[in-house]
């Protein structure tokens, strides 16, 4: 006998509640929208899942403005630039003097806690540990999502609108036919192995370091916790590598003239990172719109992720409003090529800074003298540096 399902209608489905689909929600029901939210995750998982975070102005902006909460100025780090060293000399990246813009340091499971607390203080509609997700009649006008709750229940979630905010590996975009869609894709060669220690932070913003054993960058998470990676093959085990092995090589990819010493202590968490990037295209089918990673990922060296995801709400958010306040749909009609010109800046950016920053297996004395010369090139001019400035913090909206 097949199980009758509890019909759920809201005006906005959304699948995934990370940072993207919690922001768009909470953006709706400042407008007046209700929406639903489901996620297989519990919300502890998803708070306890480290995971960096350099937030561009824009936003930090949206966070504050929204009346999210203010943990982000509180608790998270104004950097006014950044450093670029490159074997084994320091150049700053001066942000304010550059662009007028700076950039906060504030862990990204830390933007989804503060989210998900003021959606619960909202009584927003958000539904963690839900399985057997599947979304249905997104061609319709009234699109669905199917699942099992985590009491077992299971639900139709009948909305109007339905929004795959599910990540990378989620369900959202594979529903888009093959003929429909187009999966533009890369994979770098090299990884970053990734740590988490205790220890004070060795500088008082990033350093993003370029030496001829590769990459490192030496980053931070809180005044007692310090983030740290290095360039390394996707194949490399993590336990291989002791933690005295770890810091030696961190060291020695970032060490020079100025005697720079890493403020070492105790490494609690090791992983391996694989570098891709990717674009679907479009994103947008039927009724359905996907935002953040489930439409596409970036490489992390240029601080892009999570703030192309907030972009894409920051497009999508007003498209929605017009559409049930005014019954216009223009905006739902231009948000994937809109959104898609942003995505493809920054993925320029991350790809570009990724490449100048991080040795190719293989690397001839050319290409490595070439590297030399553009990181000259951008050091050396103002108005190099004032192009990295500006794509690092975040470009204006259009």
């Amino acid at each position: 006998m097949v199980k009758e399902r509890t019909i759920v209608e809201t005006r906005v489905g959304i699948v995934g509640a990370g940072p993207a689909g919690l922001m768009l929600s909470h953006l709706l029901y400042k407008a007046g929208i209700d929406s639903v939210v489901v996620e297989k995750r519990s919300h502890d998982e998803i708070a306890n899942t480290h995971r960096a975070g350099i937030l561009e102005a824009g936003t930090v902006k949206m966070l504050v403005e929204s009346g999210v909460d203010g943990r982000v100025l509180t608790e998270g780090h104004e950097h006014e630039g950044t450093t670029l060293r490159f074997e084994g000399v320091s150049h700053r990246i001066d942000f304010q003097k550059l662009v007028g813009e700076s950039v906060w340091l504030y862990p990204q499971n830390e933007v989804f806690v503060d989210l998900a607390a003021a959606r619960k203080r909202d009584g927003g509609d958000v539904r963690y540990e839900v399985t057997d997700t599947q979304i249905v009649d997104l061609t319709s006008e009234q699109p669905k999502i199917l699942c099992t709750s985590a009491d077992g229940e299971d639900l139709e979630i009948r909305c109007r609108i339905l929004i795959g905010a599910d990540g990378s590996k989620g369900i959202s975009k594979r529903q888009i036919p093959e003929d429909i869609r187009t999966d533009n894709f890369i994979e770098y060669p090299f990884a970053w192995f990734g740590i988490l220690c205790e220890a004070p932070a060795s500088a008082p913003e990033l350093i993003y370091a370029n030496s001829e054993h590769g990459f490192a960058l030496i980053s931070q998470r809180s005044d007692t916790v310090q983030r740290m990676y290095f360039q390394c093959d996707p194949n490399e085990n993590v336990d291989d590598w002791d933690d005295e092995r770890i810091w030696a090589e961190l060291q020695r990819r970032i060490d020079g003239p100025d005697g720079l010493q890493l403020q070492r202590g105790k490494i609690f968490d090791k992983t391996v990172l694989p570098f891709r990037s990717y674009v679907c295209e479009p994103l947008r089918y039927g009724n359905m719109f996907l935002v953040g990673d489930a439409g596409h990922t970036v490489p992390p060296t240029g601080a892009k992720g999570l703030n192309l995801a907030f972009c894409d709400v920051r497009v999508l958010a007003p498209a929605i409003i017009d559409f049930f306040d005014k019954g216009d749909e223009s905006g739902l009609a231009e948000y994937s090529a809109k959104a898609l010109e942003r995505i493809w800046k920054a993925q320029n950016f991350s790809y570009w800074a990724t490449n100048l920053m991080h040795i190719q297996p293989g690397e001839n004395p050319f290409n490595q003298k070439r590297r030399r010369g553009e990181f000259a090139a951008i050091t050396g001019s103002e108005r190099g540096s004032a192009y990295f400035a500006e794509s690092y913090t975040g470009w204006p909206d259009n």
